[in-house]
């Protein structure tokens, strides 16, 4: 497009040359418009809406865009579909940079537009992607529907045919400054609306009262009849392995310290629980290790799949709870660890500190290097002799751990209550 950007200067001096200027623009124009090749990416759940577009029923190759290309250097639009988070934001700015020029973007949805419902208390997602590229069409909605993003597309079209060689396409800027906060914005101008009213009001108000002291509003609510559903009974689903008193019991042989979560440890108890309800057990930090190794290599239990290590924040404490089962026999158990809060440490470095250490069981189960190491980066927690405890989901020079009641973070919008 660089070399035809030339050509009105060339041929707009010769008799008749503007006429064949705009000839050229408008069959120029005419097919970049009608065939638009969209970058095959979606950034998250309205990329379901971009895919259904190109299906049968919808069919996007009616207006040309039927050639989603899987490289940038051969696509001109960029459809960003759903939120974008700090983490993906450079690579979808490398790639937009990899596209060449003219090209176009299509912000998809509220939260690629704002943030969506994720613009408040939240430390991780982008408040509008024309903070990082230039965006000419925006397409409100959550998600918005497939004749939604047919019509952002013949907005761009529109957009598309305007343009000519004596004023091409040039990319738009990039909005440096954050996005604003226009609940609470539109909240204080609601509030500053109704005192002027009520001020305005308040005199009509005074002299109704006086002239009609026993005034009753002939208005009355209608309530709707709450429905009654009945009580559907709960259907305990067949037993699936060793019930939770004979795993208790082989636990409580071995390791006579492990005690129920709920605390209950009595018989009737355990064979009360539903059969889908796993035990929940309670151990101390120097057994841990010592019972889980003791659970998967005893033939009784065989507890040989890690299905999660997560843990619970809590005020004092921090609960890690190692999920595991059998794959044989198909019976759960989950092994609760207490561990208490480091309180050495003074209170203006604890929300970005490590509060709390325990053993790894990387050795017995190997998928415990990524389970460990997730919530080693949301809550803090040290695993000793872990292989490679390092940041998971956020950056290494991330401050702060995410998922703990004390995690603060600059770019968190405060919701207004």
């Amino acid at each position: 497009m660089g070399i035809m950007n030339a050509v009105p200067g060339i041929l707009d001096p010769i008799p008749g040359g503007k006429h064949l200027v705009n000839m050229l623009d408008y069959v120029t124009n005419w097919a970049r418009a009608n065939s638009l090749w969209p970058l095959t990416y979606g950034t998250s759940c309205c990329a379901i809406e971009m895919m259904s577009s190109s299906m049968a029923r919808y069919d996007i190759a009616r207006f040309g865009s039927e050639v989603f290309r899987a490289s940038p250097r051969q696509a001109d639009l960029f459809i960003i579909a759903g939120t974008i988070t700090e983490k993906m934001a450079p690579a979808l700015q490398m790639l937009w940079e990899q596209i060449p020029g003219p090209k176009y973007a299509i912000a998809m949805g509220a939260c690629t537009i704002s943030g969506g419902p994720f613009m408040y208390d939240n430390y991780s997602v982008i408040r509008g992607a024309n903070t990082l590229i230039p965006v000419d069409v925006f397409i409100p909605g959550c998600p918005p529907r497939p004749e939604a993003l047919f019509h952002g597309l013949l907005t761009l079209r529109d957009k598309i045919l305007s343009e000519t060689f004596r004023d091409p396409w040039k990319e738009g800027i990039v909005i440096d400054k954050p996005y604003p906060d226009r609940w609470s914005e539109a909240t204080k101008a609601w509030e500053e609306l109704e005192k002027i009213k009520d001020e305005e009001m308040a005199e009509a108000r005074l002299k109704f009262k006086e002239e009609q002291p026993g005034y009753k509003s002939p208005y009355k609510a209608l309530r709707v009849a709450k429905e009654v559903f009945p009580e559907i009974p709960h259907q305990p689903k067949p037993l699936i392995g060793l019930p939770a008193n004979t795993i208790f019991s082989i636990i409580k042989k071995n390791f006579p310290s492990v005690s129920p979560f709920d605390n209950d440890p009595s018989e009737p108890a355990l064979m009360a629980r539903p059969s889908d309800m796993p035990l929940d057990v309670l151990v101390s930090k120097e057994e841990y290790v010592d019972l889980i190794q003791f659970l998967k290599e005893d033939p009784r239990t065989h507890l040989d799949y890690l299905i999660d290590v997560t843990a619970v924040d809590w005020i004092g404490h921090f609960d890690v709870i190692t999920q595991l089962m059998s794959i044989e026999k198909g019976h759960k158990l989950f092994i609760r660890l207490s561990l208490p809060k480091d309180d050495s440490i003074p209170e203006e470095n604890r929300a970005t500190s490590l509060l709390a250490a325990m053993p790894s069981i990387y050795h017995l189960y190997p998928a415990a290097e990524w389970k460990e190491r997730e919530v080693f980066d949301m809550f803090g927690i040290h695993f000793e002799n872990h292989p490679d405890e390092r940041r998971l989901f956020v950056d290494e020079d991330f401050k702060g751990y995410p998922l703990r009641k004390d995690f603060t973070h600059p770019h968190i919008l405060k919701r207004p209550v």
